[in-house]
């Protein structure tokens, strides 16, 4: 059954779908798809600390970024801008050929399983922003978004919009208004609930793709109208945490579908083992980018100093920083355009950090874009 809801918020047009969901304490907060608490930094920053590279958008490579952050305005509501709609429902699972059942109570990966898995049936939350001025059934360039219910937000008790969380519908609002982004649709999708979030995202295989392009997609662009482009270089995907695993995995597998790509906090570590990826996710740097050759891929990452496993030992394939930081290797030696955000005194998906770059990250992922036929 699929629950639909409509609420206000667009400018010109770009689709993105945002997917729900929610991987460590702060690995809890990011199962649930709500970002770990924000680490504060100790004391000024030391005279010997590594030169920082404040971030621009003409330019690739590497950036080293450090407190005070503070918001960017295109996260701030702006009278004059038009705002795209942003339509809710949910998806029930057992109408899934793909996904359709998640393991009961949510059990944490890497757990000992004591009895044989029981499974449930879940919903999905979905949330689609349509931009302002979008013709119905006009193919249009979109990002794909994981845990994308942390990405939409309502107004707080007093009906203030709320500020502290990086909300994407207002962004796309002003960067689409500003002409700074195409008019992009965004689907924000999440998770299945517990440990079904790592089984979908940390998974080097094209299965949750294929949930997306035959099961997703088709849904929104029956029931909604939004004709989504055929178009790779107007096709992106986004994801923090787990789900920007999912994000790159979505882009590696398929360019010929997706090639912009936004991480934030990115988890290229062994989580789930496969025979396509024997290291999970930790593959990506360790084989799978430097026995490539280069795809046609754009990629914006970040981490920040004290994600997680920072302090582990590379060889458990569990440390963030290392696994990002060789990612920036392994692309620069490749040739490929990308952005990698260092982030200071920062934690696991910094909310701080987030409302900083994302606008920047934003307009640098869909930089060169042109319409087909145009």
């Amino acid at each position: 059954m699929f629950m639909k809801s409509i609420l206000r918020t667009g400018a010109t047009l770009v689709v993105v779908v945002l997917l729900a969901g929610g991987a460590l304490t702060v690995g809890l907060h990011a199962q649930r798809g709500v970002p770990a608490p924000a680490a504060q930094p100790s004391g000024p920053r030391p005279a010997t600390a590594p030169p920082l590279v404040p971030v621009r958008l003409n330019v690739d490579g590497n950036f080293r970024i450090a407190p005070p952050y503070a918001n960017d305005p295109a996260f701030t509501e702006k009278p004059n801008v038009p705002k795209g709609r942003v339509i809710r429902f949910t998806m029930n699972s057992a109408e899934s050929k793909i996904f359709p059942t998640a393991p009961a109570g949510g059990a944490a990966r890497g757990a000992p399983q004591v009895e044989p898995p029981q499974h449930q049936t879940f919903q999905r939350q979905v949330a689609v922003y349509i931009p302002a001025g979008y013709t119905p059934n006009t193919p249009a360039p979109f990002i794909v978004v994981q845990d994308g219910q942390g990405y939409v937000g309502d107004a707080g008790a007093d009906g203030t919009p709320r500020t502290d969380r990086a909300f994407i519908p207002p962004m796309l609002d002003n960067l689409i208004y500003e002409k700074r982004i195409p008019s992009i649709v965004a689907v924000l999708v999440a998770p299945g609930p517990g440990g079904q979030r790592s089984i979908e995202y940390d998974t080097v295989s094209d299965r949750y793709t294929n949930f997306v392009e035959t099961e997703l997609l088709p849904r929104i662009a029956k029931d909604y109208q939004v004709a989504f482009t055929t178009d790779p270089e107007g096709r992106a995907t986004f994801g923090m945490s787990s789900g920007a695993a999912a994000a790159l995995t979505m882009a590696w597998l398929h360019p010929n579908l997706y090639r912009r790509v936004i991480s934030y906090s990115g988890t290229f570590v062994a989580l789930q083992r496969n025979a396509t990826a024997p290291n999970g996710a930790w593959d990506f740097h360790q084989t799978f980018i430097p026995n490539s050759e280069r795809k046609p891929l754009r990629i914006w990452f970040h981490v920040s100093e004290n994600d997680l496993g920072a302090t582990s030992p590379a060889e458990q394939m569990r440390n963030w920083v290392i696994a990002n930081n060789r990612m920036s290797e392994v692309l620069k030696a490749k040739g490929y355009p990308h952005q990698f955000v260092f982030s200071e005194a920062a934690g696991h998906v910094d909310q701080r950090v987030q409302l900083q770059t994302m606008p920047e990250a934003f307009e640098w992922v869909w930089k060169g874009y042109k319409p087909a036929g145009k």
